[in-house]
Protein backbone atom coordinates (compact mmCIF):
# COMPACT_ATOMS: atom_id res chain seq x y z
CA UNK A 1 0.00 0.00 0.00
CA UNK A 2 2.78 2.40 0.93
CA UNK A 3 4.59 1.52 -2.29
CA UNK A 4 1.48 2.28 -4.37
CA UNK A 5 1.08 5.64 -2.64
CA UNK A 6 4.74 6.42 -3.17
CA UNK A 7 4.52 5.40 -6.83
CA UNK A 8 1.43 7.59 -7.33
CA UNK A 9 3.19 10.56 -5.75
CA UNK A 10 6.25 10.05 -7.95
CA UNK A 11 4.12 9.79 -11.09
CA UNK A 12 2.16 12.90 -10.13
CA UNK A 13 5.38 14.82 -9.54
CA UNK A 14 6.75 13.59 -12.85
CA UNK A 15 3.57 14.60 -14.66
CA UNK A 16 3.64 18.08 -13.06
CA UNK A 17 7.31 18.51 -14.01
CA UNK A 18 6.57 17.43 -17.57
CA UNK A 19 3.74 19.96 -17.90
CA UNK A 20 5.94 22.65 -16.39
CA UNK A 21 8.46 22.07 -19.18
CA UNK A 22 5.87 22.35 -21.94
CA UNK A 23 5.42 25.75 -23.58
CA UNK A 24 2.32 27.86 -23.20
CA UNK A 25 0.86 27.80 -26.69
CA UNK A 26 -0.88 30.88 -28.04
CA UNK A 27 -2.50 30.59 -31.46
CA UNK A 28 -4.20 32.71 -34.06
CA UNK A 29 -4.81 33.20 -37.74
CA UNK A 30 -3.53 36.46 -39.18
CA UNK A 31 -4.05 37.96 -42.65
CA UNK A 32 -0.56 37.92 -44.15
CA UNK A 33 -1.79 38.01 -47.74
CA UNK A 34 -4.96 39.35 -49.34
CA UNK A 35 -6.54 42.77 -48.70
CA UNK A 36 -5.47 42.98 -45.03
CA UNK A 37 -2.09 41.33 -45.51
CA UNK A 38 0.00 44.49 -45.18
CA UNK A 39 -1.52 45.39 -41.84
CA UNK A 40 -1.51 41.78 -40.70
CA UNK A 41 2.22 41.37 -41.25
CA UNK A 42 2.93 44.49 -39.18
CA UNK A 43 0.62 43.26 -36.40
CA UNK A 44 2.28 39.84 -36.47
CA UNK A 45 5.72 41.41 -36.05
CA UNK A 46 4.52 43.24 -32.93
CA UNK A 47 3.11 40.03 -31.42
CA UNK A 48 6.37 38.23 -32.11
CA UNK A 49 8.22 41.07 -30.37
CA UNK A 50 6.00 40.58 -27.31
CA UNK A 51 6.67 36.83 -27.33
CA UNK A 52 10.42 37.48 -27.44
CA UNK A 53 10.14 39.99 -24.60
CA UNK A 54 7.99 37.81 -22.35
CA UNK A 55 10.20 34.78 -22.94
CA UNK A 56 13.27 36.86 -22.02
CA UNK A 57 11.52 37.45 -18.67
CA UNK A 58 10.86 33.75 -18.13
CA UNK A 59 7.64 33.27 -20.09
CA UNK A 60 4.21 32.70 -18.54
CA UNK A 61 3.90 30.63 -15.36
CA UNK A 62 7.59 29.84 -15.69
CA UNK A 63 7.03 28.29 -19.13
CA UNK A 64 8.19 29.63 -22.48
CA UNK A 65 5.54 30.97 -24.84
CA UNK A 66 5.16 29.27 -28.21
CA UNK A 67 3.33 31.44 -30.73
CA UNK A 68 1.52 29.72 -33.62
CA UNK A 69 0.10 31.86 -36.44
CA UNK A 70 -1.38 30.78 -39.77
CA UNK A 71 -2.10 32.97 -42.79
CA UNK A 72 -5.86 33.21 -43.35
CA UNK A 73 -5.30 35.15 -46.61
CA UNK A 74 -8.02 37.63 -45.51
CA UNK A 75 -10.45 34.87 -46.49
CA UNK A 76 -13.30 34.44 -43.97
CA UNK A 77 -14.05 30.99 -45.37
CA UNK A 78 -10.80 29.42 -44.14
CA UNK A 79 -10.73 30.94 -40.65
CA UNK A 80 -12.97 28.43 -38.79
CA UNK A 81 -10.82 25.56 -40.09
CA UNK A 82 -7.67 27.28 -38.87
CA UNK A 83 -9.07 27.75 -35.37
CA UNK A 84 -10.28 24.15 -35.26
CA UNK A 85 -6.73 23.07 -36.11
CA UNK A 86 -5.26 25.35 -33.46
CA UNK A 87 -7.56 23.88 -30.81
CA UNK A 88 -7.79 20.23 -31.81
CA UNK A 89 -4.40 19.53 -33.44
CA UNK A 90 -2.01 22.15 -32.07
CA UNK A 91 -3.70 22.09 -28.66
CA UNK A 92 -3.13 25.79 -27.99
CA UNK A 93 -3.77 27.17 -24.52
CA UNK A 94 -4.90 30.65 -25.52
CA UNK A 95 -6.40 32.29 -28.61
CA UNK A 96 -6.05 35.67 -30.31
CA UNK A 97 -8.51 36.65 -33.03
CA UNK A 98 -7.31 37.54 -36.52
CA UNK A 99 -7.00 41.20 -37.45
CA UNK A 100 -10.22 42.54 -38.88
CA UNK A 101 -13.98 42.14 -38.64
CA UNK A 102 -14.62 40.13 -41.80
CA UNK A 103 -12.26 37.33 -40.76
CA UNK A 104 -13.21 37.38 -37.06
CA UNK A 105 -16.98 37.10 -37.47
CA UNK A 106 -16.93 33.46 -38.71
CA UNK A 107 -15.27 32.13 -35.52
CA UNK A 108 -17.49 33.89 -32.99
CA UNK A 109 -20.15 31.13 -32.86
CA UNK A 110 -17.45 28.48 -32.38
CA UNK A 111 -15.65 30.22 -29.53
CA UNK A 112 -18.94 30.86 -27.77
CA UNK A 113 -20.03 27.25 -28.21
CA UNK A 114 -16.72 26.01 -26.80
CA UNK A 115 -16.79 28.73 -24.11
CA UNK A 116 -13.30 30.01 -24.95
CA UNK A 117 -11.48 33.23 -24.14
CA UNK A 118 -10.80 35.18 -27.34
CA UNK A 119 -8.74 38.35 -27.46
CA UNK A 120 -10.18 40.47 -30.27
CA UNK A 121 -7.99 42.34 -32.70
CA UNK A 122 -9.35 45.52 -34.32
CA UNK A 123 -12.70 44.10 -35.33
CA UNK A 124 -15.86 46.17 -35.19
CA UNK A 125 -18.99 45.01 -33.35
CA UNK A 126 -18.05 41.35 -33.94
CA UNK A 127 -19.68 40.46 -30.61
CA UNK A 128 -22.73 42.71 -30.90
CA UNK A 129 -25.09 39.86 -31.79
CA UNK A 130 -23.26 36.82 -30.34
CA UNK A 131 -22.68 38.44 -26.92
CA UNK A 132 -19.96 36.01 -25.85
CA UNK A 133 -18.86 36.77 -22.28
CA UNK A 134 -15.21 35.79 -22.89
CA UNK A 135 -14.53 38.18 -25.78
CA UNK A 136 -12.25 41.19 -25.25
CA UNK A 137 -11.52 43.32 -28.30
CA UNK A 138 -8.41 45.46 -28.29
CA UNK A 139 -9.58 48.32 -30.48
CA UNK A 140 -9.92 51.98 -29.51
CA UNK A 141 -13.45 52.58 -30.80
CA UNK A 142 -15.62 50.79 -28.26
CA UNK A 143 -19.05 49.36 -29.08
CA UNK A 144 -21.21 50.84 -31.83
CA UNK A 145 -20.48 53.48 -34.42
CA UNK A 146 -20.63 56.61 -32.24
CA UNK A 147 -16.85 57.02 -31.85
CA UNK A 148 -16.54 56.89 -35.64
CA UNK A 149 -19.67 58.37 -37.13
CA UNK A 150 -20.40 60.77 -34.29
CA UNK A 151 -17.04 62.55 -34.47
CA UNK A 152 -16.95 62.55 -38.28
CA UNK A 153 -20.52 63.76 -38.76
CA UNK A 154 -20.20 66.42 -36.07
CA UNK A 155 -17.20 67.80 -37.99
CA UNK A 156 -19.36 67.88 -41.11
CA UNK A 157 -22.12 69.69 -39.25
CA UNK A 158 -19.57 72.22 -37.98
CA UNK A 159 -18.87 73.08 -41.62
CA UNK A 160 -22.58 73.61 -42.26
CA UNK A 161 -23.26 70.16 -43.70
CA UNK A 162 -26.94 69.20 -44.03
CA UNK A 163 -26.91 66.29 -46.50
CA UNK A 164 -24.96 63.04 -46.66
CA UNK A 165 -23.88 60.41 -49.19
CA UNK A 166 -22.94 56.96 -47.90
CA UNK A 167 -20.91 54.29 -49.70
CA UNK A 168 -19.96 50.95 -48.19
CA UNK A 169 -18.53 47.58 -49.13
CA UNK A 170 -21.05 44.76 -48.93
CA UNK A 171 -19.08 42.98 -46.18
CA UNK A 172 -19.25 42.58 -42.40
CA UNK A 173 -17.09 45.52 -41.26
CA UNK A 174 -18.40 48.10 -43.69
CA UNK A 175 -22.04 47.12 -43.18
CA UNK A 176 -21.73 47.19 -39.39
CA UNK A 177 -20.12 50.63 -39.48
CA UNK A 178 -22.31 52.27 -42.08
CA UNK A 179 -25.48 50.88 -40.48
CA UNK A 180 -24.47 52.67 -37.30
CA UNK A 181 -23.53 55.76 -39.28
CA UNK A 182 -26.97 55.89 -40.87
CA UNK A 183 -28.63 55.88 -37.46
CA UNK A 184 -26.40 58.71 -36.22
CA UNK A 185 -26.95 60.74 -39.41
CA UNK A 186 -30.72 60.39 -39.06
CA UNK A 187 -30.56 61.45 -35.41
CA UNK A 188 -28.59 64.53 -36.46
CA UNK A 189 -31.23 65.42 -39.00
CA UNK A 190 -28.99 64.93 -42.02
CA UNK A 191 -30.71 64.29 -45.34
CA UNK A 192 -29.46 61.18 -47.13
CA UNK A 193 -29.10 62.00 -50.84
CA UNK A 194 -27.13 58.90 -51.87
CA UNK A 195 -26.61 55.48 -50.27
CA UNK A 196 -24.86 52.71 -52.16
CA UNK A 197 -23.24 49.37 -51.33
CA UNK A 198 -20.60 47.93 -53.65
CA UNK A 199 -18.99 44.47 -54.00
CA UNK A 200 -15.93 43.87 -51.79
CA UNK A 201 -12.55 44.29 -53.50
CA UNK A 202 -13.98 46.59 -56.18
CA UNK A 203 -11.34 48.52 -58.11
CA UNK A 204 -13.41 50.81 -60.34
CA UNK A 205 -15.34 53.51 -58.48
CA UNK A 206 -15.87 55.90 -61.37
CA UNK A 207 -19.63 55.34 -61.62
CA UNK A 208 -20.13 55.68 -57.86
CA UNK A 209 -18.06 58.86 -57.65
CA UNK A 210 -20.00 60.35 -60.58
CA UNK A 211 -23.25 59.46 -58.82
CA UNK A 212 -22.04 61.06 -55.59
CA UNK A 213 -21.11 64.19 -57.47
CA UNK A 214 -24.54 64.31 -59.11
CA UNK A 215 -26.24 63.93 -55.71
CA UNK A 216 -24.45 67.08 -54.42
CA UNK A 217 -23.98 66.00 -50.78
CA UNK A 218 -22.25 68.11 -48.14
CA UNK A 219 -20.83 65.04 -46.34
CA UNK A 220 -19.51 61.77 -47.82
CA UNK A 221 -19.17 58.88 -45.36
CA UNK A 222 -17.16 55.93 -46.68
CA UNK A 223 -16.77 52.45 -45.14
CA UNK A 224 -14.10 50.54 -47.08
CA UNK A 225 -11.18 48.09 -46.91
CA UNK A 226 -7.60 48.92 -48.01
CA UNK A 227 -7.58 48.27 -51.76
CA UNK A 228 -11.01 49.86 -52.08
CA UNK A 229 -9.93 52.87 -50.02
CA UNK A 230 -6.93 53.50 -52.29
CA UNK A 231 -9.08 53.12 -55.40
CA UNK A 232 -11.67 55.56 -54.03
CA UNK A 233 -9.00 58.19 -53.26
CA UNK A 234 -7.66 57.86 -56.81
CA UNK A 235 -11.16 58.08 -58.31
CA UNK A 236 -11.88 61.24 -56.32
CA UNK A 237 -8.62 62.78 -57.55
CA UNK A 238 -9.47 61.90 -61.15
CA UNK A 239 -13.15 62.81 -61.23
CA UNK A 240 -13.75 65.11 -58.27
CA UNK A 241 -16.75 64.99 -55.96
CA UNK A 242 -18.07 68.44 -56.70
CA UNK A 243 -17.97 71.78 -54.86
CA UNK A 244 -20.67 70.93 -52.34
CA UNK A 245 -18.62 68.29 -50.49
CA UNK A 246 -17.23 69.74 -47.27
CA UNK A 247 -15.90 66.54 -45.69
CA UNK A 248 -15.16 63.05 -47.04
CA UNK A 249 -13.84 59.85 -45.47
CA UNK A 250 -14.62 58.50 -42.00
CA UNK A 251 -14.26 54.72 -42.11
CA UNK A 252 -11.59 53.99 -44.73
CA UNK A 253 -9.35 51.12 -43.63
CA UNK A 254 -5.93 51.23 -45.26
CA UNK A 255 -5.25 54.96 -45.23
CA UNK A 256 -3.33 54.26 -41.99
CA UNK A 257 -0.86 51.86 -43.69
CA UNK A 258 2.53 53.26 -44.70
CA UNK A 259 2.68 51.65 -48.19
CA UNK A 260 -0.74 53.06 -49.11
CA UNK A 261 -0.01 56.47 -47.61
CA UNK A 262 3.30 56.59 -49.48
CA UNK A 263 1.72 55.52 -52.78
CA UNK A 264 -1.13 58.04 -52.59
CA UNK A 265 0.90 60.98 -51.29
CA UNK A 266 -0.80 64.35 -52.01
CA UNK A 267 -3.98 62.63 -53.20
CA UNK A 268 -4.77 62.14 -49.49
CA UNK A 269 -4.96 65.87 -48.77
CA UNK A 270 -8.33 66.88 -47.36
CA UNK A 271 -9.57 63.39 -46.51
CA UNK A 272 -10.71 62.97 -42.91
CA UNK A 273 -10.35 59.47 -41.52
CA UNK A 274 -10.32 57.49 -38.30
CA UNK A 275 -7.04 56.42 -36.73
CA UNK A 276 -5.70 54.69 -33.63
CA UNK A 277 -2.47 56.70 -33.45
CA UNK A 278 -1.04 59.70 -35.29
CA UNK A 279 2.11 61.65 -34.33
CA UNK A 280 0.25 64.65 -32.94
CA UNK A 281 1.08 66.16 -29.54
CA UNK A 282 -2.16 65.03 -27.88
CA UNK A 283 -1.36 61.39 -28.68
CA UNK A 284 2.28 61.48 -27.63
CA UNK A 285 2.97 58.44 -25.48
CA UNK A 286 6.51 57.61 -24.27
CA UNK A 287 5.81 53.86 -24.15
CA UNK A 288 4.50 53.81 -27.72
CA UNK A 289 7.32 56.08 -28.86
CA UNK A 290 9.97 53.72 -27.48
CA UNK A 291 8.19 50.67 -28.89
CA UNK A 292 8.05 52.24 -32.35
CA UNK A 293 11.80 52.86 -32.28
CA UNK A 294 12.35 49.15 -31.73
CA UNK A 295 9.65 48.22 -34.20
CA UNK A 296 11.06 50.37 -37.01
CA UNK A 297 14.40 48.57 -36.84
CA UNK A 298 12.71 45.18 -37.11
CA UNK A 299 10.23 46.37 -39.73
CA UNK A 300 13.07 47.44 -42.00
CA UNK A 301 14.71 44.04 -41.63
CA UNK A 302 11.47 42.14 -42.27
CA UNK A 303 10.18 44.50 -44.97
CA UNK A 304 6.82 45.29 -43.36
CA UNK A 305 5.00 48.59 -42.74
CA UNK A 306 7.87 50.89 -41.69
CA UNK A 307 5.70 53.30 -39.65
CA UNK A 308 3.72 50.79 -37.59
CA UNK A 309 1.41 53.43 -36.12
CA UNK A 310 -1.93 51.74 -36.61
CA UNK A 311 -1.81 48.10 -35.47
CA UNK A 312 1.55 47.14 -33.91
CA UNK A 313 1.27 48.96 -30.54
CA UNK A 314 -2.21 47.50 -30.02
CA UNK A 315 -1.16 43.98 -30.93
CA UNK A 316 1.76 44.18 -28.53
CA UNK A 317 -0.79 45.34 -25.95
CA UNK A 318 -2.85 42.17 -26.51
CA UNK A 319 0.18 40.23 -25.33
CA UNK A 320 0.57 42.54 -22.36
CA UNK A 321 -3.04 41.89 -21.31
CA UNK A 322 -2.61 38.13 -21.50
CA UNK A 323 0.64 38.46 -19.54
CA UNK A 324 -1.08 40.53 -16.85
CA UNK A 325 -4.08 38.22 -16.54
CA UNK A 326 -2.06 35.00 -16.42
CA UNK A 327 0.44 36.52 -14.00
CA UNK A 328 -2.24 37.78 -11.65
CA UNK A 329 -4.36 34.61 -11.62
CA UNK A 330 -1.54 32.03 -12.00
CA UNK A 331 -3.91 30.25 -14.34
CA UNK A 332 -4.57 29.40 -17.98
CA UNK A 333 -8.22 28.60 -17.31
CA UNK A 334 -10.33 30.61 -19.73
CA UNK A 335 -13.10 31.32 -17.25
CA UNK A 336 -10.63 32.55 -14.62
CA UNK A 337 -8.79 34.75 -17.13
CA UNK A 338 -11.99 36.21 -18.58
CA UNK A 339 -13.26 37.02 -15.10
CA UNK A 340 -10.01 38.84 -14.30
CA UNK A 341 -9.99 40.86 -17.53
CA UNK A 342 -13.65 41.79 -17.08
CA UNK A 343 -13.16 43.06 -13.53
CA UNK A 344 -9.77 44.75 -13.70
CA UNK A 345 -8.16 47.67 -15.47
CA UNK A 346 -5.69 46.27 -17.97
CA UNK A 347 -2.41 48.14 -18.09
CA UNK A 348 -0.84 48.38 -21.56
CA UNK A 349 1.42 50.60 -23.61
CA UNK A 350 -1.60 52.07 -25.39
CA UNK A 351 -3.17 53.06 -22.07
CA UNK A 352 -5.17 51.55 -19.25
CA UNK A 353 -8.20 49.68 -20.58
CA UNK A 354 -11.48 48.73 -18.96
CA UNK A 355 -13.99 46.58 -20.82
CA UNK A 356 -17.75 46.98 -21.08
CA UNK A 357 -20.36 44.22 -20.96
CA UNK A 358 -19.83 43.18 -24.60
CA UNK A 359 -16.04 43.12 -24.39
CA UNK A 360 -15.28 46.47 -26.03
CA UNK A 361 -13.35 49.42 -24.63
CA UNK A 362 -15.57 51.13 -22.07
CA UNK A 363 -13.92 54.46 -22.88
CA UNK A 364 -13.14 54.85 -26.60
CA UNK A 365 -10.05 56.72 -27.74
CA UNK A 366 -10.56 56.92 -31.51
CA UNK A 367 -9.53 60.06 -33.38
CA UNK A 368 -10.55 61.59 -36.68
CA UNK A 369 -7.59 63.17 -38.47
CA UNK A 370 -7.39 65.27 -41.63
CA UNK A 371 -4.54 64.82 -44.09
CA UNK A 372 -2.94 68.17 -44.84
CA UNK A 373 0.10 69.52 -46.61
CA UNK A 374 1.22 66.17 -48.02
CA UNK A 375 3.82 66.76 -50.71
CA UNK A 376 5.36 64.13 -52.94
CA UNK A 377 5.72 60.59 -51.68
CA UNK A 378 8.29 60.99 -48.93
CA UNK A 379 7.27 58.62 -46.16
CA UNK A 380 9.11 60.56 -43.45
CA UNK A 381 6.64 63.44 -43.72
CA UNK A 382 4.01 61.20 -42.09
CA UNK A 383 6.16 61.09 -38.94
CA UNK A 384 5.77 64.89 -38.61
CA UNK A 385 3.11 66.76 -36.68
CA UNK A 386 0.62 68.68 -38.78
CA UNK A 387 0.27 66.11 -41.56
CA UNK A 388 -2.64 64.28 -39.91
CA UNK A 389 -4.35 66.96 -37.86
CA UNK A 390 -6.77 65.63 -35.23
CA UNK A 391 -10.13 67.36 -35.67
CA UNK A 392 -11.98 65.34 -33.00
CA UNK A 393 -12.90 64.36 -30.40
CA UNK A 394 -12.45 67.64 -28.54
CA UNK A 395 -10.08 66.26 -25.88
CA UNK A 396 -7.60 65.16 -28.58
CA UNK A 397 -8.06 67.99 -31.08
CA UNK A 398 -4.95 69.62 -32.58
CA UNK A 399 -6.70 71.74 -35.21
CA UNK A 400 -10.04 72.74 -36.71
CA UNK A 401 -11.60 70.98 -39.68
CA UNK A 402 -10.89 72.63 -43.06
CA UNK A 403 -13.33 72.18 -45.97
CA UNK A 404 -12.27 69.48 -48.39
CA UNK A 405 -11.64 71.72 -51.40
CA UNK A 406 -9.59 74.19 -49.31
CA UNK A 407 -7.47 71.40 -47.83
CA UNK A 408 -6.86 70.04 -51.34
CA UNK A 409 -5.48 73.38 -52.47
Amino acid sequence: MKFRHLLAAVLAAFSFAAVAQQPVKIGMSMPQTGPLGGGGKAALLALNMWVEDVNAKGGLLGRKVQFIAYDDQTNPGVVPGIYSKLLDIDKVDLLIAPYGTNVTAPIMPMVKQRDLLLMGNFSFDANAQIKHDKWFNNAPWGAGALAWGGTFLQAGRALGGKSIAIMAADAEFAQNLCSGGRVIAKAMGLQTVYDQNYPPNSVDFSSIIRAVRAAKPDIVFICSYPAESAAIVRAVAELGVGPTVKIIGGGMVGLQFAPIMEALGPLLNGFVNYNSYVPEKTMDNPAVREFLKRYEVRAKQEKVDPLGFYLPPFNYAIGQMLEQAVGATKSLDHKVLADYIRKNEMKTMVGNIRYDTVGEWAKPNLVMAQFRGIKGKDLDQFRQQGKQVIIGPAAMKTGEIIPFDKARN
